[in-house]
């Protein structure tokens, strides 16, 4: 493969990389989708709150336009009637506000969610780049926004004067004797065509957020060694972890050897292997491996099992059966257990010989081990 191959960005984005384009505020957003949500929204709310709109604004003008000798030349007066139609008119809009607005504070976080970064407003030399500024809009992306501009204007517009011929008939139609119903009937007609556009930008965002989506995805791409490098840093770096794997042995085994002085008896190869052997009948159904291990481990075994006086025994065929059919820690399998009951019973007898000062009882021969244990490991 090619070098100029290999640094073509054909990979999706990783959790990480979208992580950290969200922390920098790179999120997919839609103009399309937040403005058809907020226009569908504020069509619903006046198509809802329309007739109480209408004859709100009907008594209202009927107190403002009922002035007395009085109102018109006491300043009080007049600053009392202003206040009462600012009050009037903020319990009359307020709720259509309240919701054009919560609209508009949620229609961002619909697409891509929420997010707050200082980043976008960092001062950047390349934005005022005029070439750089020419390669934005000449780009695919200028040329997608252009499209769909045309588009949008054009479904619009559409929309719009087949609105009109539809309602010709009502717009023309000359005013009734009551202005309240020409009023009322005036809101209920202007709630239907603001409906009807926004459900044409709703049409508009239906296409523009798969495209957004599409879009988004496309610049966060990445390279192959982009994704490489990306995963040996969140794995660690293999010296690293070559380096925290050592430890982990180092402290294994200085954990391990620890128990050798606890153990009942070793037994050996007699140079190759070691393992320790430890039987706590209350504790633990069968004897367990607390240790083992091969030439310079098995080394330091012995002499840590000779300076605390454990019992060493020379057993080649049981030696080499426990360190690779036995875990470390675990439980020495059924078939070994007469062997090693062997070897545990001798261990007791030569104890109560020494404490006597007996002869000493020679250890066990011809120890029976099956010859077909798995390979268990370390």
């Amino acid at each position: 493969m090619s070098q100029d191959q290999s640094q073509e960005r054909t990979e999706r984005a990783t959790p990480k990389r979208l992580r950290d384009a969200k922390r920098k505020g790179q999120i997919a957003r839609s103009r399309e989708l937040n403005t058809a949500v907020v226009l569908t929204t504020a069509a619903l709310a006046l198509y809802g709150f329309g007739a109480d709109i209408g004859q709100g604004l009907i008594a209202f003008m009927e107190r403002s336009l009922d002035l007395g000798p009085a109102d018109l030349v006491d300043p009080a007066a007049m600053l009392r009637r202003t206040r009462e139609a600012t009050g009037d008119m903020l319990v009359l809009w307020g709720p259509f506000v309240l919701v054009a607005v919560g609209a508009a504070l949620v229609a961002p976080v619909l697409l891509g969610g929420w997010t707050f970064s200082v980043e976008p407003l960092m001062p950047k030399l390349e934005r005022l780049s005029p070439v750089k500024g020419f390669g934005r809009i000449f780009s695919l992306t200028g040329l997608v926004e252009l499209v769909k501009a045309v588009l949008k204007v054009s479904l619009i517009a559409g929309v719009g004067g087949l609105i009109l011929w539809s309602y010709q008939a009502e717009i023309l139609a000359p005013p009734d004797a009551s202005l309240p119903r020409d009023l009322l009937d005036a809101f209920r007609l202007f709630g239907t065509v603001l409906l009807m556009l926004s459900a044409a930008t709703l049409l508009v965002a239906a296409v523009d957020v798969p495209y957004q989506l599409w879009d988004h995805g496309r610049k966060l791409r990445m390279t192959r060694q982009e994704v490489r490098e990306e995963l040996k840093e969140h794995e660690g770096r293999p010296e690293v972890k070559s380096r925290i794997r050592q430890l982990q042995r180092e402290l294994s085994r200085r954990r391990m050897m620890d128990e050798v002085p606890k153990a009942d008896l070793v037994v050996t190869n007699p140079t190759h292997y070691a393992v320790a052997l430890r039987y706590e009948p209350l504790k633990s159904a069968a004897p367990r491996v607390v240790a083992k291990g091969a030439d310079l481990l098995a080394a330091q075994i012995r002499t840590l099992a000779r300076a605390h006086a454990v019992p060493m025994i020379e057993a080649p065929p049981l030696a080499r059966a426990l360190y690779r059919g036995v875990k470390l820690d675990q439980e020495i399998p059924a078939p070994l257990y007469l062997a090693v009951a062997q070897l545990l019973a001798y261990v007791y007898q030569l104890r109560t010989a020494r404490e006597a000062g007996t002869r000493e009882p020679a250890p066990p021969r011809d120890l029976s081990i099956p010859a077909d244990l798995p390979d268990q490991g370390i």
